[in-house]
């Protein structure tokens, strides 16, 4: 079995590869730091939103990333509000990119 990287530890390098790839991102609401699960909202600076989870997949026995919604940004916005009323560990990032690249799909961001 893989080691889980923690929380913490996967949102820093995450925000790192952004960066790299000149994608703008911050972290709205910090999460428990070794085992908070992270939500992905990306927001395309037309007023349009998505919100991504990372779930796991018991066909393949790996986590894979998800589209949870998808709508108006104050909406995405009021569904995270309501996940975070929830869930205080729970993680947020936000990435802005008017092209709509968020990297989830790139090998090494589903762990």
């Amino acid at each position: 079995m893989t080691p889980r990287l923690t929380a913490n530890f996967w949102v820093r390098a995450y925000l790192n590869r952004l960066r790299l790839a000149n994608i703008p991102a911050y972290v709205l609401a910090k999460g428990d730091p070794s085992a908070g699960a992270v939500l992905v909202k990306l927001a395309t600076r037309d007023g349009r939103a998505q919100l991504f989870q990372r779930v796991f997949d018991p066909m393949t026995d790996r986590r894979r990333w998800i589209e949870l919604a998808a709508g108006a940004e104050d909406e995405i916005d009021a569904r995270i509000g309501r996940d975070r009323a929830r869930d205080r560990d729970l993680w947020v990032i936000e990435v802005e990119d008017r092209h709509g690249r968020h990297l989830l799909d790139e090998p090494g961001l589903d762990e």
